[in-house]
This record gives C-alpha cells, sequence and structure tokens, in this order.
C-alpha cells in the first residue's frame, strides 16, 4: 500500500509516520531524509538538491519527484510507502501520479491530519527534537523524560528556528493557502481520509488505523 500523509506543521505528522509504517510494514520515506541521504551518497539528484537547499530555496519540483521515484524503487519499498512532507502542491501530485503509473503502482490513500491553527501554534512553541536522530518532543504533549535529554539516544535537544515567531505563521499560510489544496485533488480520486488530529498521540494512531480498515473494506466491495 502505498500511502501520503497530509498534515500541518506541527499536527504530529512525523510521529504518526512512525508509529504507521511499523503498524503497516511500509517504509518511511521523509522528503528531509531522503535530501540528506540523497547528498551523503554524493548521487547526482542529491547534489543538486543541497544547492537548493544551502541557498535557502524549496528544491524544485522535477528534482524533487525524481527522487522520490528513484526512492519508491528501492527494494525495501517493495510493500509500499508511506510519503511524509511530499507532495507540497497540486503540480508536485500530478507528477507524482504520472511516474507512479509508468512503473505501474499508485497512491492508494491520503491520510490529512486536521489540527486547529490556534493548537498547531500551541504545539509548535513546546516542540523541540533530538540533534542525533531527530526523534520528536513536545512539553504538552510528549515530553521527555529528562528535561532537554532525548529519551532515545541522550543527544540534546533543540527547537527548530521555524518553529519560533514569524517563521511559524510564514510555514502556516503555505500550509493553509497551498497544501492544503491537495485535500481536494486526492478526495476527487476517492482517496482521502480525514483524521482529528487534536487527540492524544495513541488516540489519533487507533483513529488513523480504524479508518484505513473501513477504507479498504469499502475499496473491497466497489
Amino acid at each position: 500500500m502505498n500511502i501520503i500523509l497530509i498534515g500541518a506543521q506541527g499536527s504530529g505528522k512525523g510521529t504518526q509516520a512512525e508509529k504507521l509504517t511499523s503498524s503497516l510494514g511500509v517504509s518511511h520515506v521523509a522528503s528531509g531524509d531522503m535530501f540528506r541521504k540523497a547528498f551523503d551518497e554524493k548521487t547526482e539528484l542529491g547534489i543538486k538538491a543541497n544547492a537548493y537547499l544551502d541557498r535557502g530555496e524549496l528544491v524544485p519540483d522535477d528534482i524533487t519527484v525524481a527522487m522520490v521515484l528513484s526512492r519508491i524503487k528501492e527494494p525495501d519499498c517493495a510493500n509500499g510507502v508511506l510519503l511524509d512532507g511530499f507532495p507540497r502542491n497540486i503540480a508536485q501530485a500530478q507528477s507524482l501520479d504520472e511516474g507512479l503509473k509508468e512503473t505501474g503502482r499508485q497512491i492508494d490513500v491520503v491520510i490529512y491530519l486536521d489540527v486547529p491553527r490556534e493548537e498547531l501554534l500551541k504545539r509548535l512553541s513546546g516542540r523541540f527534537i533530538c540533534r542525533a536522530n531527530q526523534h520528536v518532543y513536545n512539553l504538552y504533549a510528549n515530553p521527555p523524560k529528562v528535561a532537554g535529554v532525548c529519551d532515545l539516544d541522550g543527544s540534546e535537544l533543540y527547537q527548530r528556528s521555524d518553529d519560533r515567531g514569524e517563521a511559524v505563521q510564514i510555514r502556516l499560510d503555505i500550509f493553509f493557502n497551498e497544501t492544503i489544496q491537495l485535500l481536494d485533488y486526492y478526495g476527487s480520486q476517492q482517496k482521502l481520509i480525514e483524521v482529528n488530529g487534536n487527540q492524544d498521540i495513541d488516540q489519533v494512531h487507533t483513529a488513523i488505523l480504524s479508518q484505513l480498515n473501513a477504507f479498504k473494506q469499502r475499496k473491497n466491495k466497489g
């Protein structure tokens, strides 16, 4: 099964992606991790992408789509993928659909974590990430056992600059003005599941699995 997980900054998307890949047995493909891996391996696309990232620019759609399609063809993705952070707009979604079609695959379902903007701002003010492996914590919903220290690897926790001040508002504006249009795109394909993300972590995970099962049953009957 090939899945897209859509959610604004602070929606808990990364946390739910980790839980879902474990539950469903699919590979987690996060755009940021993919860029870093491709650059570390010195692939042609990775070097091109890094040049844009170094300048603080968005990686062009054609490079991003090519990298995603290349990643999906790797052996560990044979049983399916969960895409996190991609696509970000309709043009990327259309290119992804076309590229997958050429390989005999498609996006099967899209999950949207719906969280009110006010709650997102509150969550982001308390979000911290570990330096070693990017594990995510939240002072309100998922605090570390020891303040400032990652439970899993003991590394320092820090707050990203784009989780503070005006940068947060800009990123949320982009999501609610642009990325949100993907809901109509995938909704028209009968592939969209909307989940209330304004619950605790385990409740959201349970809701996603429940709606996925219901979605599969509808598809089988249809």
